[in-house]
This record gives structure tokens, sequence and C-alpha cells, in this order.
């Protein structure tokens, strides 16, 4: 379920990537048989009807400005989410997240032909809930998964990247048939179908579980042993978490992969559109590639460091950095060959495709490692990696939207500027790791007993004395 989950995510969130392509009203203004197009005004937002189907006329600015709304809401409710996903439980956020977003989508459609900004309070609305969504999978992963098999668990959460790679080719060619409307209806529902299954058939802990045998029950809480807390809620204990390193590292190299994440999943279908003057069809097959690259990475990778961890191969700690490194290294490597050759078709779509296929590799590395250093606190942590990545996401769409704004969406000079920021910050985010980086249970994690047992004997000393 957690990883149909997260396939659905996914479809709810880059939907409008493929469709926004097709909401939009161009004119032909070249006669050759590849189609350049100019917004129709772009001073003047206003809804036409061409070829039977409605758009808008939305400056390049107006539709990244849409794009990057969707993490206004997202960067909400990141620490929230993971955090209330430590105090109710992760099957309440998670469900009740998924329910309301697929919900939202279904009106998309409809707040598109109301106003410009109705769709836009919708995206910023759908981002909200989904920004719970993610900080609230480690929480459960923390009573749920024993600790050597984490990193395939968080293999799931990639899933996402094949949620894309599935949507952005169906919504294509349901785009090409239907219309872009389609796409929005087709997600939403699904959507919605995967929320009810998932509060039927997913419980919160192996013991509150129905239908769980006595030996798997007895094997997962035994294996969990006392690294996480299922008894009471924790308070978080902020100071020492926020002037730990290796909580830095997680924050700093996930803020700066996941914003060439978002750059490319947001970005891809526009850029296959304007620079390589692929059809709707082949726009969407071809997008979809990098992320289906990228999921078999992810559970590759996740089975590799499981294996190396549970022989004694690798430490925890020199696990997460090898496979960190090599997640992000790979892809600023390819974006920085993407300035000379991002204009080649073939090109082009293989340094896309090879970048986010290497990108998987980060399930073994960073993305668990909050579960490594203080699994009682995991939501939070990958709630406050997760907050700070948001602003990337926004800041990227706003950056792609300002150098590319007008005709020079069709020019390849700005692209090459936004493949040199995302060389950069791949780079930096492996270092980081690097440096500060380990797989260590921080002493944080866990309640000291000794304190404990010291404030029981003060709240005992009055009780002596009545006594003697």
């Amino acid at each position: 379920m957690v990883f149909f989950g997260f396939m659905v995510n996914y479809m709810l969130r880059v939907n409008l990537n493929i469709a926004i392509v097709d909401m939009i009203y161009h004119t032909n203004t070249n006669g050759s048989n590849q189609t350049h197009t100019e917004p129709a005004n772009v001073s003047i937002r206003q809804t036409v009807v061409q070829d039977g189907q409605i758009r808008f006329t939305w400056s390049e600015y107006d539709k990244n400005f849409l794009v990057g709304s969707f993490f206004w809401g997202y960067l909400c409710t990141e620490v929230p989410g993971g955090r209330l996903a430590e105090i109710v439980g992760a099957r309440r956020v998670f469900g009740y997240s998924m329910l309301l977003a697929s919900f939202s989508t279904l009106l998309t459609p409809l707040a598109s032909k109301i106003h410009f900004y109705i769709i836009v309070v919708l995206r910023v609305v759908i981002g909200f809930m989904l920004g719970a969504t993610w900080p609230a999978m480690h929480p459960m992963a923390a009573k749920w998964i024993p600790p050597n098999e984490r990193s395939k668990f968080v293999s799931n959460m990639m899933a996402s990247s094949l949620g894309a790679a599935i949507t952005l080719p169906i919504c294509g060619f349901l785009i090409d048939l239907i219309g872009w409307e389609s796409v929005f209806y087709f997600t939403g529902l699904v959507g919605l179908i995967w929320s009810i299954l998932w509060f039927v058939l997913v419980f919160e802990t192996p013991a509150t579980h129905p239908r769980i045998t006595v030996e798997e029950k007895e094997y997962i809480e035994t294996s969990i042993g006392f690294t996480a807390t299922n008894h009471k809620v924790l308070k978080v204990p902020w100071l020492k978490m926020l002037l730990s390193p290796c909580v830095w590292a997680i924050i700093i190299t996930h803020a700066l992969s996941v914003f060439g994440y978002f750059t490319i999943v947001n970005q891809l279908p526009n850029y296959f559109k304007n620079i390589l003057h692929f059809d709707i069809k082949k726009n969407g097959i071809l997008s979809s590639l990098p992320f289906l690259g990228k999921y078999v990475t992810a559970l590759l990778s996740s089975l590799l460091a499981d294996y190396l961890r549970t022989t004694d191969r690798m430490t925890t700690t020199t696990t997460r950095k090898v496979f960190t490194t090599f997640a992000l290294l790979m892809p600023g490597f390819m974006m920085g060959l993407q300035i000379y050759t991002g204009e080649d078709p073939i090109f082009a779509v293989a340094m896309f495709t090879l970048a986010l296929t290497f990108n998987g590799a980060v399930t073994a590395g960073y993305l668990g490692n909050g579960l490594d250093i203080a699994p009682n606190f995991s939501g939070t942590i990958f709630g406050l990696a997760n907050t700070l990545s948001s602003f990337g996401g926004f800041v990227s769409s706003h950056i792609v939207g300002v150098l590319t704004d007008g005709d020079k969406v069709r020019h390849f000079r700005p692209w090459q500027y936004v493949f040199m920021v995302l060389t950069t910050t791949y780079t930096v985010g492996a270092i980081v790791f690097l440096i500060f980086g380990t797989g260590q249970l921080q002493p944080w994690n866990t309640p000291k007993i000794s304190d404990d047992v010291e404030l029981a004997k003060k709240e005992a000393e009055p009780l002596k004395k009545i006594s003697s």
C-alpha cells in the first residue's frame, strides 16, 4: 500500500506538469514541420476555445507561477505532518492527506475555468495535503520495519518516480485522445480508490493489526527492540536535534538533491516541447524514462545496501555516505554535460534519464538516514528536511520562469544557466553529507533511564518522610 500510495502521490503532483502543455492556447508562427508556438496574448489572461478544447492565455511566467504554487502549501505541513504522525499515527495522517488531495484534484478543471488564482489556490491546497505524507511515513517505518530492512522499505517511497513514469505517458495519450481535463479526473479517481483501500488494509502498528500472525508480530517487535518507542509520545529534544551536525547533513543534502529533482520533474515536459520539439504523446513517453530509471536504481541500491549492512561488509555510516555521494555526484556530472549536449535530442534524453537514474540511490543513502540516527523523531527530521527542500521546489520554478519568460523559453542559452545551477547544487549536497553524515544512533533519541529513576526518587522523598 505504501508502494502504490507514493505512486498515486506523484500522480496527483505531476499531472499538471504534462496537462499544462495542452492547457495553454498557442498560435503556430512557423510553417515548418516542427511546431514553434507563441502565447496568443501574454498580457491578458483569457479563456478561449481552440480545437474544441478550452485553453488559457497564460504567459510562461504564469505557467511556472502555477507549477510552483504547489510548494507554498507543501512546505507548510512538512514538520507538522511528521510530528503529527509521531503523535496520532501515520495511518491517519497519510490516509486523510491523500484522500483530500485526490478530491481537490477532481476540482482542478472547474477551478481553472473560474479564474487563474482559483486554480493557484487549489494547487496550494493539494500541496498542503501532500506535504504531510512524506514525513509521516518514517514514523510508520520505525514501528513496522526491522532496522536492516529499512533501505528496502524506503525504496517504496521512490515508487513516486514510478508514479511519474506511468502518469506522464498515460496522461499524454489521454490529452491526445480526450483532452487535458481527463488528466485530473483520471488521477483524482485513482487517488480516491487508493485512499479507501488504505483505511481498510493498513493499521498503525503490528500489535493493532487484526490479521497479522503471531510469528511475524514477534519478529518485528523483537527486531525493532528499544530503538523506537511505541508506548508513549516523547517530547522532541529540539535543541539537541538542531545542534546535531548529522541532522543538518540530512536537511541540507536532501534540500539540494530535491532542488535538482524538482527542477527536472517540473520542467522536463516544457523543455522537451520548446527545445526538442516533441509532440504531446512523445513528450509524455520520453518524460517518463528518467523516473522509471530512478525507481529501478532505488530498488536495486536499497537491496544492495541492506545486504552490505546485514553481512557487516559495510557499516551503516559508510553505506549511507557511499550511496549518497554516488547518487548526487553522478547527476551533477550529467547536468554538466547537458550544458553542451542539451540541444541534441538523443543526448539530452540520455542525460536526463541517467541523471535521475543515478539519483535513485539516495534510498540507500541519506533518505533513510533519519531512521538510523533517531527513529523516534525520524518524522520530525524528515519534515525539517522536506520543508527546506520545498522552498527549493518553488525557487526552482521561479528561476526557470524568470530565465525563460516569453520568447526566451525556445532558446537554449537560458537553459544552460539552469544546468549550471543544477551541477552546483548536486555537488555541494554530496560534499556536505560526506563530511557530516553518520549512521550512528544518537543519544538524544531515547530518554535516559537514569533521569527517570532520579525523578522517581525525588517524587518518593515526601512519602518517606511521612512514613518515618
